[in-house]
């Protein structure tokens, strides 16, 4: 008899927390994981690979420095499409893969919510390319101004105010009189303009330490502009709406961050979804097909006390791929699922290297003492996903840098 498969897709923080879980579960079963990428990248310090502050090596791992090659298969491909009533994944290079228990953990795009030229215009940060890119094009641009005394080479808009957003403006903002210095251009010149739609910022905090991240990249020269949802991006332009008139900022460098979504996979493969993400059972399986765990960026879990889904952070889907290993363990062995249980261990966002707000564990922190549990919570996270070397290698010792 041929042992039972269980495929995972995807390699970030959700898929690659459950291969590791099951591997050490000692099952006997055929595991196997498919990227596109042959590796992992943390995906909450892209901003940093945007900035500049960060080289991409420093933010990603190989998967094969993670798995078990004696357990595990790994399978660099790219998934087009889920046959969730054939039990079969349709890969690009690869072509079908069938499955017994199948674990989606895609991950996200970014969302443009249908505002028009965000495609064409704008620079998103969802992966390692994207990060590159909109680096390459930042220091380019600035690098342009000694010949071209333009203006917009030293305006950048960053569009949205989330957690992205405020942590990439903190890296630039550090990083920019450096490059000032590099580049022989004007500092005090260089315009950075944030548009968030919302009426308030980092609303995930209280308003006194919201209050206090804001005005330290107001300090830095930051403008924001807030409540006034953008309306299109045009070639070097962001149109936007304030007290109900169309306005116009100029930009050479146009970065998105308003949000992502689920993978197009998810609603392309007929899941019933909402941006990407499809409502999960209290096991983390999808309602109809108990062979299916959807966890991750992919998967909305909901919270029995604000009544919304849980955010999707890098937290919460180390969490799903634990509860996943461990329940499909007990479906293996012919046991009742557990249902998926979640308390936030807390949110810290960093403004800068040195800086950071956060709520842990219930306790307010904030300054240099925030940046240093933003380095911890990195450094935990290399653990959990990868292992003791991947630590030593790609960890955040710089605490006094």
């Amino acid at each position: 008899m041929s042992k039972q498969r269980v495929v995972i897709l995807g390699a970030g923080y959700a898929g690659l927390r459950t291969v590791k879980e099951l591997q050490k579960k000692n099952l006997d079963i055929e595991i196997i994981i498919v990227n596109k990428n042959d590796y992992h990248y943390e995906s909450t310090q892209l901003h940093e690979v945007a900035a500049g502050t960060e080289p991409a090596d420093k933010i990603c791992f190989n998967v094969s420095d993670v798995i078990n090659k004696e357990k595990v298969k790994f399978i660099k491909d790219t998934v087009t499409k889920i046959d969730k009533d054939s039990r079969v994944v349709l890969l690009e290079n690869t072509g079908e893969l069938t499955y017994d228990y199948l674990v989606v953990a895609l991950g996200f795009v970014s969302e443009t919510f249908g505002i028009p030229g965000v495609d064409a215009y704008s620079l998103p940060l969802v992966d390692i390319n994207t990060a590159e890119a909109a680096k390459r094009h930042l220091d380019a641009t600035l690098a342009n101004y000694q010949k071209s005394k333009d203006p917009q080479d030293l305006s950048i808009v960053v569009c949205g105010a989330g957690f992205t957003s405020v942590e990439y403006l903190g890296e630039i903002t550090n990083r920019i009189p450096k490059l000032a210095d590099k580049m022989n251009f004007p500092k005090e010149q260089v315009s950075i303009t944030c548009i968030e739609a919302m009426p308030k910022l980092l609303p995930m905090f209280s308003e006194k330490l919201g209050g206090y991240g804001i005005d330290v990249l107001k300090k830095r020269g930051v403008d924001f502009k807030v409540g006034t949802p953008i309306k299109e991006i045009k070639d070097k332009t962001v149109v936007y709406e304030e007290n109900g008139e169309l306005k116009e900022i100029k930009a050479n460098t146009i970065i998105w961050t308003t949000g992502v979504k689920g993978s197009p996979v998810i609603g392309e493969s007929g899941f019933d979804e909402r941006r990407g993400r499809v409502m999960v059972e209290p096991d983390l399986t999808v309602t109809g097909y108990p062979e299916i765990f959807m966890i991750g960026d992919v998967s909305a879990v909901m919270d029995k006390d604000s009544g919304r889904p849980y955010p999707t952070t890098a937290q919460i889907a180390l969490k799903q791929g634990d509860s996943v290993a461990e329940n499909l363990r007990l479906t293996l062995n012919n046991q009742t699922t557990i249902p998926f249980e979640y308390k936030s261990l807390g949110t810290v966002a960093s403004i800068g290297n040195n800086v950071g707000i956060g709520n842990v564990m219930g306790r307010e922190v904030r300054g240099y003492m925030g940046s240093i549990m933003k380095k911890n919570i990195i450094n935990k996270s290399l653990l959990e996903v990868g292992n003791t070397k991947t630590l030593l290698k790609k960890g955040r010792f710089d605490y006094y840098h």
